[in-house]
């Protein structure tokens, strides 16, 4: 056994020199390129370390493949937040520009008859407002909105939502407003009916899906499903915005007056954002001429 293992000689010495040994180690790396070159008898080895090394490869390169999926990730879901906010924007500004055009067909329908002209548009600006607070007591429905002196509100601003009329503006402060809601049962709202422009009031019930409108003659031109638009009047709500649609209408024998409901477009109680109206005045060349004095001799 000694023999065999004195006969058996390691490759380096341990007084072999450093020098040496790269020679040696130089001159099999060119040997194995030169027969992997020529021959292609590596192949096989190189696919096999190729195997083997990939798992910890794999694992090296997890943290950064974690990291780049997380950024994506966040990155996709901001962008698609971000858009989704603009498109709500954007389709509430178009809806609430878009809830005119029924009253508007009535009121072109009644002056071509009459005056045989058509209408002019209102110019409005708006601006978006979000809810901050809510109260649907039956006795105190109000809104606290996030604009406010800062943004030019005012007390007495109409208030919309993509669908309909909401209320107005109460009280200001420079970075919030608070305003009463059309189903508030101190709230009283002059409107129109956009089939014939029979005038009355809508008065809040605490319901904000019922509206009553009053004082309204027993022998009147109401019907079912009857829409009822702002009229204009009192100056604070501009003309022809929608309002709601008459849902009940009763003549009891022996009373003066019909007893009518209706049920609000605007969603009430289920609205997050909400429109500012700021009516603009018609520019000079659209004003009447206003006839000047005639001195008297």
């Amino acid at each position: 056994m000694r023999r065999e293992e004195a006969a058996i000689k390691p490759l380096f010495t341990p007084s072999s020199s450093i020098i040496g040994k790269l020679v040696v180690c130089i001159i099999v790396s060119i040997v194995l390129m030169t027969i992997d070159h020529r021959f292609n008898q590596l192949n096989t080895v190189r696919a096999a370390l190729s195997l083997v090394v990939y798992p910890l490869q794999y694992l090296v390169d997890l943290p950064s493949r974690v990291r780049t999926w997380v950024s994506e990730t966040l990155a996709t879901h901001n962008t698609l937040v971000h858009e989704n906010n603009r498109l709500r924007e954007q389709q509430i500004l178009l809806n609430a520009r878009l809830q005119k055009l029924s009253a508007l067909e009535h009121e072109n329908d009644r002056l071509r008859e009459l005056l045989k002209s058509t209408a002019r548009l209102r110019r409005e600006r708006v601006l978006i407002a979000e809810l901050l607070r809510v109260d649907l007591d039956p006795y105190r429905q109000r809104i606290v909105i996030n604009r406010g002196a800062r943004h030019d509100v005012y007390v007495g601003q109409p208030l919309l939502d993509a669908y309909g009329v909401m209320g107005q503006v109460t009280e200001v402060t420079p970075i919030s407003a608070g305003a009463i809601l059309i189903s508030d049962p101190n709230h009283t709202l002059p409107v129109q009916i956009d089939r014939n422009g029979l005038r009355m009031l809508a008065f809040g019930t605490g319901n904000p899906e019922v509206l009553s409108l009053r004082h309204i003659p027993i022998n009147a031109d109401v019907e079912m499903y009857d829409v009822v638009s702002t009229s204009g009047l009192g100056g604070r709500y501009p003309p022809d915005y929608p309002v709601a649609q008459i849902t009940r209408v009763e003549r009891p024998p022996g009373e003066p007056f019909a007893l009518v409901e209706a049920r609000p477009f605007a969603r009430l109680d289920r609205s997050r954002e909400a429109l500012l109206v700021w009516s603009e005045p018609q520019p000079a060349e659209d004003m009447p001429p206003v006839e000047q004095p005639t001195a008297q001799p």
